[in-house]
């Protein structure tokens, strides 16, 4: 199936209209991040993770509800089974007593789910020293994974290759960032930051460099074949030629994000959101920014030569 196997749009002819879309998201971001910040989990921040066994299967987002009414912030809540034996996960942030919060969360599912029973097996507190090595951790990872992108492609390819690689990722994840900053707490379900999201972040990565590596190696064989063309037809000749495969592929995992975002439950609801938000802006930028990026770099050694 190849929906566009005889397009020729004029991709790299639009790149300007593409360089404005794209600094007009990122500003966005940027101006949110600076106004609304973003909502870090109890991973992130610290906080007290208590599993509660109960003696009837509760749903995560109604505990949440109930929680969020009888305890000083929101609580991140999911549901398991143990050896048959029905669990709840519920992390907290704040600074109120440990036996206090104990206390609210006992109240607070025994009144609002009649019969639970519910009983505080095991309580876990997460320092706030423990929280910063994670925050730590986490963006060394996506840095990290980003500069072993850069080795890769360069090795693979060239330099060029590797800057217009690694700029696309940047902007997919800063913008992806900018969605989550500028919708947590306007939506039904939590856009906290915790080790879940920077995984989903992680994949998203993953998935957008795929893309851009399967238009770079085209562009790499039509430089060979086509030795009398200018460069920018090339790539341009090149985005079109893989197209239809970009399109097909982005589209058949979206279908398989958008199942897992509408019923994957209020667990994974954020992890789904993020790939959602990161395999459009991804598919964008292997079209829209990584290739173009190579072109302007080609160009300006160019004319210094």
């Amino acid at each position: 199936m190849r929906i566009f196997e005889n397009s020729n749009l004029s991709i790299i002819g639009s790149r300007r209209k593409g360089y404005i879309f794209s600094g007009i998201l990122i500003l966005i971001s940027l101006i949110s991040f600076a106004v609304n910040g973003l909502e870090l989990g109890v991973d992130f921040k610290g906080g007290r993770e208590f599993v509660i066994e109960t003696s009837t299967v509760l749903d995560a987002t109604a505990v949440r509800s109930a929680l969020a009414s009888v305890l000083s912030s929101d609580p991140e809540v999911k549901t398991y089974v143990v050896e048959g034996v029905d669990q709840l996960l519920v992390r907290t942030v704040g600074e109120e007593d440990i036996d206090v919060v104990k206390g609210q969360l006992i109240r607070g599912i025994a009144d609002a789910f009649p019969g639970s029973e519910p009983v505080i097996e095991k309580t876990y507190v997460v320092s706030a020293r423990f929280a910063k090595d994670l925050e730590r951790g986490a963006i060394y990872s996506i840095i990290g994974s980003l500069l072993v992108i850069f080795v890769y492609v360069l090795i693979r390819f060239e330099w060029r290759f590797g800057v217009g690689a690694v700029t696309a990722l940047f902007h997919d994840v800063l913008i992806t960032l900018g969605v989550f900053s500028i919708f947590q707490g306007h939506i039904g379900f939590s856009l906290q930051i915790d080790q879940t999201i920077v995984a989903a972040f992680l994949s998203i990565v993953g998935y957008s460099l795929n893309d851009t590596v399967v238009v770079f190696d085209r562009i790499r064989e039509y430089t060979g074949l086509f030795k009398s063309e200018n460069y920018d037809t090339i790539i341009n000749k090149s985005i079109n030629n893989t197209l239809s495969r970009t399109i097909i592929t982005s589209g058949t995992t979206l279908l398989v994000v958008v199942v897992l975002f509408i019923f994957g439950g209020e667990v994974l609801r954020g992890f789904a959101f993020a790939l959602l938000i990161g395999i459009l802006i991804g598919t964008y930028s292997s079209i829209f920014v990584a290739s173009p990026i190579v072109l302007e770099l080609r160009n300006r050694a160019t004319k210094g030569r």
